[in-house]
């Protein structure tokens, strides 16, 4: 019985000692896509303790009449919230859903949404905003209309990111066709008001802005992102640029997200987390396999994005594997 015993127990010891191993040579990873389906523009936010990912649904115009959700509480497992935003709760929906952008504020959650795909001021769409009173909806439009509808300084109104600035201002920076305006939100974050010299609309459009802006506030800095190429072809990719001010001027530093042959294309138009750890981050983008051609075929990724000692991104290197593990404190 002793040397049934001292067998088990060695062979035991020994496979303990072989998991151990196989965990520290192959960590869990999130995988990329981090969840299946053929979903772009992924927009992220953190929310009670949790990441978010709101993304577009992607497929033909037409088809594109709702949006899911995904959460997590490390990065690595993810849950679908189906519908979160749908035609059924906005009446001048049609088609053509895009681009998401969520904030939470004043006990609410605002999802904001491009519409229609409007090609002159003569058809009805643009940016619209929906409220629920939790993060994964149902969202409905409350506005009966959108919020911005017209074509203002040859920036079609799709593609909105809304900043918060440190003073607690919210501003929204929006479209496409190589034009970028900025706008100032109403306290009711329902509404746009004028800026101090009353204009309404401010152009910030830098060097070979396509579409797809987004703002990082970082050590005083203003990182301003976009991406840049045609969203259908393979040289869609993202650049930043670097100002003291939300208003800028955004003079174009380079490329941080780019095709790379043996990983993917088209890959873009994306957004950021910010990890529990001092200076950790994350790029929450789309990208099109190998392989792939119809312009539809996009899928959600998630790779680390860090920063050099002068405070420049350095290029990101997209990868299958995905992030590891970290939950949100």
């Amino acid at each position: 019985m002793k040397l049934k015993h001292l067998f088990l127990s060695c062979v035991i010891g020994w496979s303990a000692s072989v998991f151990s191993q196989n965990i520290e040579q192959s960590p869990q990873t999130s995988g990329n896509p981090v969840f299946p389906g053929w979903y772009a523009d992924p927009e992220g936010a953190v929310f009670e303790g949790e990441y978010w990912i709101y993304p577009t649904y992607s497929a033909a115009y037409t088809d594109q009449i709702y949006m899911d959700a995904f959460s997590s509480k490390d990065l690595v497992n993810w849950t679908k919230h189906p519908k979160v935003l749908s035609k059924e709760n906005i009446s001048w929906l049609w088609r053509a859903l895009w681009a998401p952008a969520v904030i939470h504020a004043n006990d609410k959650y605002y999802f904001y949404f491009g519409a229609n795909d409007i090609q002159n001021n003569n058809e009805p769409g643009g940016i619209g905003v929906a409220v629920a009173d939790n993060p994964a909806g149902p969202f409905k439009d409350v506005l009966g209309k959108p919020l911005i509808d017209k074509i203002v300084n040859g920036a079609q109104p799709i593609d909105q990111f809304v900043f918060k600035d440190d003073d607690g201002q919210y501003y929204m920076y929006y479209g496409g066709w190589g034009h970028c305006n900025m706008v100032k939100m109403g306290a009711d974050l329902t509404s746009i008001v004028p800026f101090e010299d009353g204009t309404i609309y401010k152009e910030v459009t830098p060097e070979n802005y396509v579409e797809g802006p987004f703002m990082l506030k970082r050590n005083g800095k203003y990182y301003f992102m976009w991406s840049e190429g045609g969203w259908t072809g393979p040289d869609y990719c993202v650049a930043y640029a670097i100002a003291d001010s939300p208003f800028g001027p955004f003079k174009r530093v380079g490329k941080i997200l780019e095709p790379d042959e043996n990983v993917a294309r088209g890959a873009g138009h994306h957004s950021l987390f910010k990890g529990p750890g001092k200076d950790e981050w994350y790029i929450i983008y789309h990208r099109r396999p190998i392989g792939e051609t119809d312009g539809n075929y996009r899928v959600t990724c998630i790779d680390r994005m860090y920063f050099d000692k002068d405070g420049y991104i350095k290029p990101v290197k997209m990868t299958f594997e995905g992030v590891t593990a970290s939950p949100l404190k």
